[in-house]
């Protein structure tokens, strides 16, 4: 990316990502003029008591001042972790008033994926879901308009899924994403700050988590 559009009359700021989808929490910091750096830690139960102080140790040397927008990865993912994100992300906007931008993990996923090994292929991701199902989408990624939605995140059986992409009409590479997801919060940042180029400025209200299934059964 090129470019500072996030820099304000000689201001330099900052758009912060958090992916709390899974025990594997990610950060990332970018002013998308060279300054950036991204981190994750396994924190497994850890997550809902340790997620606020490695936020605050990982923003230094930058103050909650120095950010532009928020990024959060809205799931699918853990119930928990993704709901935690979120409503983190949301009162972190409304207190510091700036947008925050909700980004699906799978497209995330497909974005990072297609960052790391580029093809002309469509990305279907599939993440598994509680009670045997799985969570299924289907994208294609450009570098400098972001991800395009061709199937939107879906949970469905094996069966169904696999249906769909024997019907599918464009080749495409399929990615299996396991239960450790924050490694792909770069890509929710990128993905946002494209957004954010396009003149998008979502409110905190705007932010809802993607959950697919109710944690519970039979809801």
């Amino acid at each position: 990316m090129t470019g500072n559009s996030l820099e304000a009359a000689g201001v330099k700021k900052y758009g912060l990502a958090l992916h709390t989808g899974s025990p594997e929490l990610g950060l990332a910091i970018s002013d998308f003029a060279g300054d950036s750096r991204c981190q994750t830690w396994n924190l497994g139960r850890d997550l809902a008591t340790d997620l606020h102080q490695r936020l605050v140790e990982f923003l230094q040397p930058q103050t909650w001042a120095d950010l532009a927008f928020i990024a959060v990865a809205k799931g699918p993912g853990g119930f928990t972790g993704t709901r935690m994100g979120v409503v983190t992300a949301r009162t972190l906007a409304q207190q510091l008033e700036i947008p925050v931008f909700a980004i699906s993990t799978l497209a995330a996923v497909a974005c990072e994926c297609d960052r790391k090994s580029p093809s002309n292929k469509d990305i279907a991701v599939q993440m598994r879901a509680q009670r045997g199902q799985l969570f299924g989408a289907v994208y294609s990624v450009n570098k400098n308009s972001g991800v395009t939605e061709l199937f939107p995140d879906t949970v469905m059986s094996p069966e169904v899924w696999q249906e769909k992409l024997k019907d599918w009409a464009n080749s495409y590479q399929l990615v299996e994403v396991d239960s450790e997801l924050g490694w792909s919060v770069s890509s929710v940042l990128e993905l946002a700050y494209l957004e954010w180029e396009k003149g998008s400025r979502p409110g905190w209200w705007e932010a809802l988590p993607y959950y697919g299934q109710h944690p519970v059964e039979g809801k």
